[in-house]
């Protein structure tokens, strides 16, 4: 009549099958025992054993309101009174929404945090007991030494858990703008209409906590409003992903167009756009060993590599809408390919050897791009103006720029050359020359900020624009020794 607990099976899944197995067939003689599991989401989880469990999961709390209800719920009256210091409760109701705010920001992404922490109301506990322990020890004529709590907070109890340097100077600023002598002001806010309430009990705080709007802007957490943007557009795209995939694979019975006619006449299309494969002859022409031409025959080789897996798939694809060939279960990368081109997707052969992109026009559209900018470069000469995110390796091109400089500078060391850049007031249309050192490049887009093509400078983003272009970019190298 016993009780089992396992927790974190997702990190022992080869023992799952074993348990499952165990559970039906062990003969268990009394109906009140139960086995209690606890697990992450994990994709190789054995269905089976979800199916006959009865499952609870804990979302986390959507908005500060509803984050800072979850917080105060765990605390009790005993704990809002354990300081007789008028500096407790607002401190106490700092912390709490300090940690709304940083679980909050997770769901932007990388515009939130570099890394998704898993911050956890330990984190709060630790931090409330050590404000605590701090208040019993300060001295009433000096007051809070606000380093100290600074410290503890943005470096130690949630800075514990901060791994990128970016995201550890973001937590340190949270800590430095709401954590000094300010915060006890009757003016101070977090943001507009987001007080630090006066109250005695939680019913008061609760009370205050349900004024509060129920969809916050993303001011609040420090963001530009741009970013609920991305946001919204990334839940929607992810509930369509999720409508496409549980949509159904097989064919209707319906007099409409069926899904291996669409499929066969996209993949047609594509081969009859599709570049053909590369002469490679014509590189040793050009100077095999010239650093630049050495980078140009590495992308050439991966964009090959790309057109001949595209090419033989395609082919396979129409064979087996014909029946010429057997779509069997084992050929997994052929009915992927059919399932995802059917939805405008990119199949996983395709990406793999590839890029990612949003849709499968786009992709297509860009394959025909930087073929077209290598063909160029091979048959027409060097580019006046290179499209640099239309390399695989955008790195090893700056570092191809690099060695050609220095090989022209007989007197420069390769490991004391720095590259520069210079952003220019010309558009990619506007550039009639090369320059007499380094490579003009564009194709780069700012996220999060915009651009001021007069005074050349970083500004804040245009609501609702959440990408600009960059002018022409000058890269060049220079010697830092």
């Amino acid at each position: 009549g016993g009780w089992v607990l396992l927790q974190n099976c997702h990190l022992g899944l080869d023992f799952m099958d074993e348990l499952l197995e165990t559970i039906l067939t062990a003969e268990i003689q009394n109906d009140t025992f139960r086995v209690w599991i606890t697990t992450e989401q994990h994709p190789k989880f054995p269905i089976t054993l979800l199916q006959i469990a009865i499952k609870f999961t804990n979302e986390p709390p959507q908005g500060i309101r509803a984050g800072l209800k979850r917080t105060f719920s765990g605390i009790s009256q005993d704990l809002l009174n354990v300081s007789n210091l008028p500096m407790w409760k607002p401190l106490l109701y700092t912390v709490a929404f300090l940690h709304s705010t940083v679980q909050e920001r997770r769901k932007f992404g990388p515009l939130g945090w570099n890394i998704p922490y898993e911050f956890n109301s330990a984190d709060f506990t630790a931090s409330v007991q050590f404000i605590q322990n701090h208040l019993k020890r300060i001295d009433i004529k000096k007051g809070i030494s606000w380093n100290t709590v600074r410290y503890m907070i943005g470096e130690v109890q949630y800075g514990g858990r901060v791994t990128d340097d970016y995201d550890k100077r973001l937590l340190n600023c949270f800590a430095r703008v709401w954590f000094n002598e300010s915060m006890f002001d009757s003016a101070f806010c977090f943001y507009t209409g987001y007080k630090i309430p006066v109250c005695k009990t939680l019913e008061q705080y609760f009370d205050y906590i349900q004024l509060l709007p129920a969809m916050d802007s993303p001011e609040v957490f420090g963001l530009h409003p741009n970013a609920d943007i991305t946001y919204q557009r990334n839940t929607s795209a992810d509930v369509l992903d999720t409508i496409t995939n549980i949509q159904p694979k097989e064919s209707g019975g319906g007099s409409g167009e069926t899904r291996e006619s669409v499929v066969y006449r996209s993949a047609e299309d594509m081969l009859e756009k599709l570049p053909p494969d590369y002469v490679k002859a014509r590189l040793v022409k050009m100077g095999a060993l010239n650093s630049m031409n050495i980078f140009l025959r590495q992308e050439i080789d991966r964009m090959q590599k790309v057109i001949t897996v595209v090419r033989t798939s395609l082919n396979d694809l129409k064979l087996a809408i014909e029946g010429t060939i057997v779509m069997s279960e084992a050929s997994k990368n052929l009915r992927d390919a059919l399932d995802n081109m059917y939805d405008a997707r990119i199949p996983q052969v395709w990406r793999r050897v590839s890029w990612d992109s949003s849709t499968l026009g786009f992709w297509f559209t860009e394959l025909l791009d930087r073929n077209a900018q290598l063909s160029t470069w091979i048959f027409q000469g060097r580019p006046k103006v290179f499209w640099i995110t239309g390399f695989f390796n955008p790195q090893g091109f700056l570092t191809a720029m690099k060695q050609e400089a220095t090989r022209a500078h007989k007197d420069w060391a390769l490991d004391k050359v720095a590259v520069h850049n210079d952003v220019l007031k010309l558009t990619r249309e506007e550039i009639t020359s090369s320059p007499s050192e380094g490579v003009y490049i564009y194709g780069l887009y700012l996220e999060g900020a915009g651009w001021d093509k007069r005074r050349s400078i970083l500004v804040e983003s245009t609501p609702k624009i959440l990408f600009v272009q960059l002018p022409v970019l000058h890269m060049f190298a220079v010697d830092s020794s």
